[in-house]
């Protein structure tokens, strides 16, 4: 009547999120993630009082890729392979390479 399933499925093991512990990698996540997450708006503001409205935008779209890029190269250096797939935060991102390659030590 039941017949039992003769093919293993295996799920992989995620590896979560590393906890940081000492204040100065604490720190160091803390201001990684307001470099991501804030950058963009801030390069646009700062063109747009010394300059002019269309340069700001201009900037606003630039940074944007800019950021997308190193957003992008900070996860695949320290974001484990199998994981990539997820989507992270711009504070999962910080606090995995502050983890991975600031304060592996310390951590």
């Amino acid at each position: 009547m039941f017949q039992e399933n003769t093919q293993q499925e295996y799920i992989e093991l995620l590896e979560p999120t590393p906890k940081l512990y000492s204040k100065k990698c604490k720190f160091m996540a803390f201001g990684l993630r307001l470099f991501l997450k804030y950058t963009t708006i801030l390069v646009t503001l700062v063109v747009w009082f010394f300059y002019d409205f269309f340069l700001a935008a201009l900037a606003l779209v630039l940074t944007f890729i800019i950021m997308g890029i190193v957003r992008s190269k900070l996860r695949n250096s320290s974001i484990p392979y199998t994981q990539r797939e997820y989507p992270y935060t711009d504070a999962a991102i910080a606090e995995w390479y502050t983890a991975k390659e600031l304060c592996f030590g310390d951590a």
